[in-house]
Order: structure tokens, then sequence, then C-alpha cells
């Protein structure tokens, strides 16, 4: 059985990952971190866990808690894990860490939109980007894992087969996101009260969001060269989930556009065994209330012949795939346990 640890386990991200770990037949949580909570039960938190989770809420001392556990989880605000981690740390246990502070190469780019200084940049090179479907195989030997962000998990799986293949030119990339209120965190924020966001619908971090770097990242490993894309968010008034619509221009390959076969082709390449991504019938686009609590992640496209572009949409839980699910996900491929322990979550609806 392996044990387990979470860091910040009182927020959103935090308490899915216990949740899904009380019904994941090789894994049990050992202790539970929260600073805002320590010494509370982790039920008065979360009642839904009323009667099912007794344990009282931890502080954050990761060198003293690594001894008690295998894994550890950090789903905390950025900076705190690098400000925790040591080379010890490591020798001990697995980290996963949920923040973005290990996701980018370079720690200038880090800084810069991060707005904060890294303290562990000696780690960069050696956590791996635990995107499960692309870095499987980095994934197995990793002692330390930098889990996706929401956005950025389901804009470059919705994207990367096309641009691998050379279907797409990079260049012209563009992605919009929608998000359910629970992508900005648990923290009390005005912006996100509930007469702030219903009803309504706004875009922010307008070219300036700072998962726009983590995803010209990745998708520029694929493309084989350095990306800059349009990247724009927004908020709408629901508690879960992400749909990205992404726009691009088709590339000519012996002088004529890919056609649909040729798209779906390229995706049943790279997703066609993939449990977790499903691809959905010509005509059939993603909806988030189909992916809702579950680890999935729905890929539809619609090839726009009249303009020669695609038109490419995804869709995921940003709890789950885009977040504890995927870091659950993570665990297991570590462990070299089956990749669906403990995620075997049937979408529920309504």
């Amino acid at each position: 059985m392996i044990r387990v640890g979470i860091i910040g386990a009182t927020g959103y991200a935090g308490a899915e990952i216990a949740r899904i770990l009380l019904g994941h037949p090789e894994a049990e949580v050992v202790w539970y971190g929260s600073k805002s909570y320590v010494g509370e039960e982790f039920s008065n938190v979360f009642g839904s866990l009323f009667s099912i989770i007794n344990d009282k809420c931890l502080d954050d001392n990761m060198e003293e808690l690594a001894d008690k556990v295998d894994v550890i989880f950090t789903a905390t605000p950025q900076g705190l894990c690098a400000s925790l981690i040591n080379e010890e740390i490591l020798n001990k246990v697995k980290v996963i860490d949920l923040s973005a502070d290990f996701r980018l190469k370079d720690v200038k780019v880090y800084e810069e939109w991060y707005k904060i200084e890294h303290k562990a940049p000696e780690f960069i090179d050696e956590a791996v980007y635990g995107l499960c479907e692309i870095n499987r195989d980095k994934i197995k030997g990793a002692r330390l894992v930098a889990n996706p962000g929401c956005y950025t998990t389901c804009s470059i799986l919705t994207a990367y087969p096309l641009i691998k293949e050379g279907l797409i030119d990079p260049d012209t990339l563009i992605v919009d996101a929608l998000s359910g209120v629970t992508g900005a965190g648990r923290g009390a924020k005005v912006a996100n009260l509930f007469c702030e966001v219903n009803e309504s619908c706004k875009p922010y971090g307008v070219a300036s969001h700072r998962h726009t770097p983590e995803i010209e990242e990745q998708l520029g490993y694929a493309a084989g060269r350095k990306m800059v894309i349009n990247f724009t968010p927004h908020l709408v008034p629901m508690n879960r989930g992400i749909l990205a619509t992404e726009y691009a221009s088709l590339v000519k390959k012996d002088g004529k556009l890919p056609d649909s076969s040729d798209i779906r082709r390229a995706y049943e390449k790279y997703y066609g065994d993939e449990i977790f991504i499903r691809l959905l019938k010509d005509g059939v686009y993603p909806e988030t209330r189909w992916v809702q609590s579950s680890n999935f992640v729905d890929i539809g496209f619609k090839n726009d012949e009249r303009t020669g572009r695609i038109i490419m949409m995804g869709a995921i839980d940003n709890l789950i795939k885009g977040a504890a699910g995927q870091a659950v996900q993570n665990m297991n491929i570590m462990f070299g346990l089956n990749e669906t322990a403990g995620l075997k979550l049937v979408p529920k609806c309504p």
C-alpha cells in the first residue's frame, strides 16, 4: 500500500486528491497538511467527508512529514513547494507538485510571469512535466513531477497531435478557453463572489495569463521550435469544467490541405489507445457536463474548408484531469500501478 501525504489538502484540488484516494485500491492517505486548518478535523472543512475522513489537519512541515509517506502531493500556491523541497526530501519520497514551480524550464520565464523568485532552481531540470499521455515514459522514473495546469492540460492535448504531425501552422494558433470558478482556487476574492460571477461571462488575464508560457513551451516541443500563441481565458458561472476552443491554419501537403480524415488519423495515432482521451464522433463537440467529475478529456474538431482553418475543441473537469485526477494518474505511473487505479470515475450528469 502506497502511503500518501497531501500538503494543501483543504484547497479544492487537495480535497479532490483525498476523495479520489478513498477509492484507490493501492494507496492510502497517511496525513493531511493544511497550514490554515492545523488541528482541525478535515471533515469540518469539507462536510461531505463527515464520518469518512476523521483525521485532523497537520502543518506543512514537508521535511518532517516525509518520513511517514512514499509520495507527497503539494496542492499549494506558487512558490511554496520550491521553498520547502530539498535533496534530502527527494531521497525519501516522490513529490507531485500541483503548482507551477517546476513546470517551466526557464527560471527567468517563471519569475517574469509569476512575479516571485524561484527558491529551488536546481531541481527544475530534473522535474518531469506530468502530462501523462505525452510524457509517460519520463514520468515512470521521476522523483519530482510538475503536474500541469488545468487550462494547459486541455489546451495542449487538444492541439498536440496536429502540431506534432505538421498539419497546422503553429504560428497561427489561437486558444479561447472557458473555466468554472473553482479554477481560481478556494481563497476569498471579491471577483469570485456569487453576485460578481453569476449571470455573466468575462475574459481575464488577456494577453497576460500565466498559463500562456506553459502552453507555448510544451507545444513548442511538439513543433520542434519555439511558439508564441494568443491565449484568452474566460470565467463562466459554473463550479467546474474547462472548454477550450482552438483555431489554426492548416498546412498544405503535396499541394492540398488536410481533410477531415487526415485530421482524425492524426488524433487516432496519438490518442487511439488512451483510456482517458475520448475522440468524439464527427459532428459531435465537447461539453463540460459530459466530463464532469471524471478524468476524461473529450476532443472534437471541425475542418472549416471555407477558411482553410481547423477548429479544435477540448473539455475537461479542471479539478480532476486538470489537477487531482492527473496527479493521481502520475502517481500510478511513478509506482508502476495500473494507470486507471482510483480513476474509474464515470462522469456525472446532471
